[in-house]
């Protein structure tokens, strides 16, 4: 009898862990509804261009429970956001970064970093308009936590930062540092 109690829980145990492993989100129901430059860098944390309201509707009934805006007040998305993300019962946060002024600082990557450790393994969604902006604070984050340049960009564009004109820009600011 002791035998078949150790085997239990050593199943036990194994289904536990593999089910931990599992995303709190749907993520592929997410995808499905073709976010621009949709991605899942993490089980947990999305990273994309700027959702419509249909598609924050989707990612509340999927399991996301905090959105992060990038984008700037004066950038139009065509909708209240705030107003929408609170309607569907999820967090609304704003970091507004503009690449024109100097937002892709390590100010704003820190604050990013900062939500998304608060946050834990809750589902998040970190947007900007094309998803670049998002990818570009990940780079910083990476460097400032040690990372080389390389992996850096790497992991930014894993994230989202897909333009070029964005790496090279990201490049010389970590290359200032």
């Amino acid at each position: 009898m002791n035998v078949f109690f150790r085997i239990l829980l050593l199943l036990t145990v194994h289904v536990y862990s593999a089910n931990a492993a599992e995303s709190p989100l749907n993520i592929q129901a997410i995808s499905a509804t073709a976010v621009n430059n949709f991605r899942a860098p993490e089980s947990d944390v999305l990273a994309t261009g700027q959702p419509t309201i249909e598609q924050f509707e989707v990612m509340a009934e999927e399991g996301i429970k905090h959105v992060i805006n990038l984008r700037t007040p004066e950038e139009d998305a065509g909708f209240d956001e705030k107003a929408i993300v609170e309607s569907l019962g999820m967090s609304y946060h704003s970091i507004p970064v503009s690449v024109g002024e100097g937002g892709i600082n390590p100010e704003n990557s820190q604050a990013l970093q900062s939500l998304l450790e608060e946050f834990g393994d809750e589902g998040t969604v970190v947007h900007c308009a094309t998803g670049n902006r998002v990818g570009a604070l990940i780079s910083l984050s990476v460097f400032e936590d040690g990372g080389t340049l390389d992996d850096s960009i790497a992991e930014g564009a894993r994230w989202g930062m897909t333009s070029e004109r964005l790496q090279s820009a990201v490049r010389d600011t970590l290359l200032e540092n």
